[in-house]
């Protein structure tokens, strides 16, 4: 009883200090957000966004939603998201993107520290989330909602204090359920760490393993990126490649598969307060994370067919 007693406090303190810093971001980028919308000034953005965005079927306002997670993490992204006048089939876009490339910079960094060169490392996500979002967006709604963008603005219909009230109103609601999310995650994590459930769940996705390209011995760090995701699971990476005893080509194929697809629990369930379905934030990352590693084994391969004649000849 006491060893529950001590998983609940620890993951309640661990879950609210994690929330607290996560509203230190989500709030003032939300606030930020909410302001530039109003004022119009995305628009005239259009021009330089408008190639890119298409792409993937997105308008070009959707470009801040991206460049803010890219660079401060899925909570940024969220919270620039939320106040733009985007359908649920581009958030599901937006998400998407955000789950592949979000905090590339910090997330780069321990990559490097593990095994990865963090310019491939985010070179690789940010061409694997084009990619992903490209060939999603083919099965969702095309429309653009440009006619949204070009209306919001200064001249809008819903005055200031109308759109104050209505994103205080959002803010809080998306607050309350990223605590109850963060939290839960948080007491079931130390659970699983108190009762060492990890290592016996590497040994049950032995198959799963396989599935992704992956081998038994890399099993360990891709558990880490997968429940803790790359930050949180940054220490447990590290600390074991330091050891030494993977090849560089189990790193890399790692790697490519954790950038990809990593923190595969707390992730995917903060976009499901904004009705995004479980189909989307769960499967196209993961076959993308099973084609990247298949794709990289297949350049290997290549690579030796190449190299033989060569060393025969010589």
């Amino acid at each position: 009883m006491e060893n529950v007693k001590t998983i609940l406090l620890s993951g309640l303190s661990k879950g609210w200090h994690g929330y607290v810093w996560i509203l230190k971001i989500l709030i003032p980028i939300s606030f930020f957000t909410m302001l530039l919308q109003y004022s119009g000034w995305l628009s005239y953005l259009d021009f330089l966004l408008q190639p890119a965005m298409q792409l993937m079927g997105l308008p070009p306002v959707a470009a801040l939603p991206l460049i803010v997670g890219m660079l401060t993490g899925i909570y940024g992204g969220i919270a620039a998201m939320v106040v733009l006048p985007l359908t649920q089939d581009q958030m599901t876009l937006i998400a998407v993107f955000l789950l592949i490339s979000h905090s590339l910079i910090q997330e780069g960094i321990i990559q490097a520290k593990s095994g990865l060169n963090p310019i491939k490392a985010t070179v690789f996500r940010l061409l694997a989330s084009v990619v992903t979002v490209s060939v999603v967006s083919l099965f969702l709604s095309s429309e653009t909602g440009l006619d949204n963008i070009v209306r919001s603005g200064p001249a809008a219909v819903i005055g200031l204090a109308a759109l104050l009230e209505k994103w205080c109103l959002a803010t809080i609601q998306l607050a309350l359920q990223i605590l109850v999310i963060i939290v839960f995650i948080m007491v079931v994590l130390e659970a699983m760490k108190a009762y060492k459930i990890i290592d016996q769940l590497v040994r049950v996705l032995d198959p799963l393993l396989k599935l992704l390209g992956l081998n038994r011995n890399v099993g360990l760090l891709w558990l880490a990126a997968a429940i803790f995701g790359i930050a949180y699971g940054g220490a447990v990476i590290v600390e074991e490649t330091r050891q030494g005893c993977y090849s560089r080509e189990e790193l890399e194929r790692l790697h490519l598969s954790i950038g990809i697809n990593h923190a595969m629990i707390e992730d995917p369930l903060l976009f499901v307060p904004l009705g995004i379905g479980a189909f989307w934030l769960w499967i196209p990352r993961l076959a993308a994370a099973v084609a990247a590693v298949y794709g990289y084994n297949l350049w290997m391969r290549l690579k030796s067919v190449r190299r033989t004649p060569l060393e025969k000849t010589s």
